[in-house]
């Protein structure tokens, strides 16, 4: 009893080594401080900067949570990136396609998939910091020759049954804890280039979702003007059979019809370009319920930011995380080359039985054990480790510059945004003046020329221009829409479905 209670002490005492050995470990990583964004400390936001008036044709999110999550951006209340899309994206078609589109897209599967294939790295990664306890059970037969044995020839059987450690290296200098953490921050850049596909998924889905309702919206613009100039020209044929209009005219007339038609006939294959590309985005063939009818200002919704908003709020975006994450796994790697420097210790241990006879494997007098500690010293090796340290330092400098870029993109993206927001609202209140006054114009020219005070050059003239302010009054509020889009996914928002949700809840 006494034996068997001394061999177990020597196996607790094998396997607890290297866990006592591993809280005496150290880090050789430099410290890590960020550096200071390089941009300004708010945007240059104008204090006259408000939100359009109702007037201007200012649109709300369709319910009242919305609105009131949306609304809050005035007063900083909530941060940009806080607001769900849900919230954010008013319209219910809208909303049904986004999450059609997270479910299904397929550069959005994979960037999930590749997140899990790096945290699996990274287990494999932080599993050697533990050692690896493996049991062994072998049979030896062997045969001796007569000149080997001094008689006759012999064969002999040896049963072994081990429990040991293998090659499992004293981490004293924090080289393999380095190379975990390095392991770690490599998962969280992959989980946050996640987030900003993602981000890049929803602000394209809406965005397409808005040019197709834009291109139906010039479709039904040309046919309706296809319509009414075809009657024109009707008109125009009878008087002519009846000599009161000259051929001029009556030719005059038909580029009108032929130009709505070739305009009607382009917004048709932009139409269906818009739905093709939709599709891809949903990695799914789209419910026609989700496709929008008409062009709808309110399908998003965010109020200007006022002045004073601190441009900081861009650390959070996701492309500027997943920079600072590779930053951080740089620095990592860092400590595990100044580590390679110094010795490094593993050890090979076992202890176990054997016994010529299975049925006495585990009997008294058959213990066996082993311990091989080994160090090795870097004396000589051309120079690999002084240059391993020097690629180590530039990829540190080399991520400091990404990540400073990162914020510096976030910056100007934001900035042109705001930037658009409020010449966009001038450009669509002048852009309604236009059409109006065109629309009069062709009007009046239309009735002198039936009263036969203009020649029909006044009138096309006329209807161009009326034809053209309408079409661009419909481009400017698309890109009054696509630009709040812009300005959501610049800040960071997109990557949670509801604001007053506290975690990631998107598929």
């Amino acid at each position: 009893m006494r034996l068997r209670a001394i061999r177990s002490h020597r196996i607790a005492f094998f396997a607890a080594l290297p866990l006592v050995l591993l809280g005496v470990a150290c880090s050789l990583e430099p410290k890590l401080e960020l550096p200071a964004p390089p941009i300004q400390g708010a945007w240059p936001i104008p204090a006259s900067f408000a939100a359009p008036s109702a007037s201007e044709g200012a649109t709300a999110p369709a319910d009242a949570s919305a609105a009131a999550a949306v609304a809050e951006t005035s007063t900083g209340a909530t941060n940009v990136a806080d607001i769900g899309w849900r919230d954010f994206l008013a319209d219910q078609r809208l909303q049904g396609l986004v999450a059609l589109a997270l479910e299904n897209n397929r550069d959005l599967r994979a960037t999930t998939l590749n997140v899990a294939r790096v945290q699996a790295l990274y287990d494999i990664r932080r599993a050697d910091r533990v050692p690896s306890i493996d049991a062994d059970a072998a049979m030896v037969r062997q045969r001796f020759s007569k000149s080997e044995t001094g008689g006759n020839p012999d064969t002999r059987t040896a049963y072994v049954a081990e429990v040991g450690i293998t090659s499992y290296e004293l981490d004293l200098f924090g080289r393999v804890r380095s190379l975990s953490h390095s392991a770690l921050e490599s998962y969280f850049a992959s989980d946050e280039a996640r987030r900003g596909t993602q981000l890049a998924l929803i602000a394209s889905v809406a965005d397409t979702y808005l040019q197709l309702a834009a291109d139906r919206e010039l479709q039904r613009l040309a046919e309706e003007t296809v319509g009414s100039e075809e009657k024109s020209f009707s008109l125009t044929q009878r008087r002519y059979d009846l000599g009161a209009v000259s051929g001029l005219d009556l030719a005059q007339a038909r580029t009108t019809v032929e130009a709505a038609r070739v305009d009607a006939a382009r917004f048709e294959g932009d139409v269906a370009q818009d739905l093709n590309f939709l599709t891809l985005l949903a990695g799914a063939p789209i419910p026609p319920e989700l496709l929008p009818e008409h062009f709808d200002e309110g399908a998003t919704g965010m109020t200007p930011l006022p002045p004073g908003v601190p441009s900081d709020t861009l650390l959070r975006r996701p492309d500027v995380l997943e920079a600072e994450h590779f930053l951080r796994s740089a620095n990592a790697d860092i400590g595990a080359a100044r580590a390679a420097f110094f010795p490094r210790i593993s050890l090979t241990a076992t202890a176990g039985y054997a016994s010529e006879e299975l049925t006495g494997l585990f009997g008294s007098g058959g213990g066996v054990w082993t311990f091989a500690p080994r160090i090795s010293i870097p004396i000589f090796n051309g120079g690999r480790l002084r240059a391993g340290k020097r690629a180590a330092d530039v990829s540190r400098d080399i991520a400091v510059a990404r990540y400073e870029e990162a914020i510096q993109i976030g910056f100007r993206e934001v900035s042109d945004a705001l930037a658009l927001t409020r010449t966009l609202a001038k450009q669509r209140e002048a852009q309604q003046a236009l059409a109006g006054a065109a629309g009069k114009a062709y009007d009046l020219s239309r009735e002198r020329y039936e009263a036969g005070r203009d020649s029909y050059l006044s009138a096309l003239i006329a209807q161009r221009a009326s034809y053209g302010a309408q079409q661009g009054l419909i481009g400017v509020r698309l890109a009054e829409a696509r630009n709040r889009v812009d300005l959501y996914r610049a800040l960071g928002g997109g990557w949670k479905e509801r604001t007053a949700d506290q975690g990631d809840t998107t598929r």
